[in-house]
């Protein structure tokens, strides 16, 4: 077997200001968190001198009830990345292969790296989607698939029936982490009823986050929902006062705004659609995108170059595709601005 190389995460010189209408590498919320949810953050912070529960049980439980499954059957750790990395350390060894499409999150590249596994890679098809046939028989061999739901950077979602054939071809020791980090941005009739896919499939392990939708990626909240007996597996590799007292202040806050968290997906996905019209009237193409961004595929010169020198920071691939996280519409005029300029001198 090949060594591993080394992996780093991609360069980021400065953190933006909440309102940053240039970030867009990252698919951070643009909103800042809701009033109540940052009232009762700052609130949380006046025992910031004691320490949280030794293990999340309230965090726990806060989020099962939410969602409407057992408390034994959800983990919570720092981030989506956090849940991912507790279910490899729980469920690998060395060595052991990880299926990936490619690209993918820029994080699971690096997770095979700290936890010494061999990646296999396999291309997305033509329309930016996963070769799910192709990733099941790769699974033979391996000891974790991981499946992105909407899939991050293209933003694209397989049909629910592809999601079950696939799943019913990996073997049943082979633990599948269907990542929904962006689940809250796809529209209801293109979702998977999570609790009946962990209970016909014991080794699935549903990850979200509170990064996204949720805007609170600066409070490093996931969690994730599977089978009562994987659950105790993970909940086993729990970190010891491992979530903050602000991190379950905030959730509590953010399920008790839901309508208002509702509006701004909204405002979200119609900016989306928006974006994704103005490109095609420019004659751009982009994936069939679910999520808080928009992937453009590679088309001759890397689209990189298109915002070169003008301060908006994108997420950029070496293929010359680029992922532009969705903002306001200060944001779209200035993509719009730099993709058309560069449109028209390519012609």
């Amino acid at each position: 077997m090949e060594p591993l190389t080394q992996v780093t995460a991609p360069p980021r010189e400065v953190a933006p200001h909440s309102d940053d209408p240039l970030a867009l590498s990252l698919n951070e919320n643009p909103f800042a968190p809701l009033p109540a949810v940052h009232t009762a953050i700052v609130e949380a912070t006046a025992a910031a001198n004691r320490y949280p529960e030794f293990l999340p049980e309230r965090l726990r439980r806060l989020i099962a009830r939410h969602i409407g499954v057992l408390d034994e059957q959800v983990i919570v750790a720092a981030g989506a990345t956090g849940v991912v990395m507790q279910v490899l350390h729980t469920v690998t060894s060395p060595g052991d292969r990880i299926v990936l499409a490619t690209p993918t999150f820029d994080g699971y590249p690096i997770f095979a790296q700290m936890a010494r596994l061999a990646p296999v890679v396999v291309p997305l098809d033509q329309q930016g989607r996963q070769d799910l046939t192709t990733m099941a028989e790769a699974a033979a061999d391996a000891r974790v698939v991981a499946l992105c739901r909407p899939h991050n950077p293209t933003g694209t979602v397989e049909p629910a029936q592809q999601v079950q054939r696939f799943l019913n071809r990996v073997p049943s020791d082979v633990v599948v982490v269907i990542d929904e980090a962006y689940i809250e941005f796809v529209h209801p009739e293109y979702r998977l009823d999570c609790r009946a896919l962990v209970r016909r499939h014991p080794n699935v392990v549903v990850v979200r986050t509170f990064s996204k939708a949720y805007g609170l990626a600066g409070m490093r909240t996931g969690y994730g929902i599977c089978s009562p007996s994987s659950a105790r597996a993970l909940w086993a590799m729990q970190l010891p006062f491992g979530s903050t007292r602000t991190s379950l202040a905030a959730v509590a806050a953010s399920y008790a705004a839901e309508e208002q968290l509702q509006e701004r997906i909204r405002i979200i996905t119609t900016e989306r659609a928006y974006l994704r019209t103005r490109l095609r009237e420019l004659g751009v193409s982009s994936t069939d995108s679910h999520a808080n961004f928009v992937y453009l595929p590679p088309a001759g010169k890397p689209w990189r170059e298109a915002f070169e020198g003008t301060g908006l920071q994108v997420r950029s691939y070496r293929d010359g595709g680029v992922r532009i996280t969705v903002g306001g519409r200060p944001s779209t005029t200035a993509v719009l601005a730099a993709i058309g300029k560069s449109v028209a001198a390519r012609a």
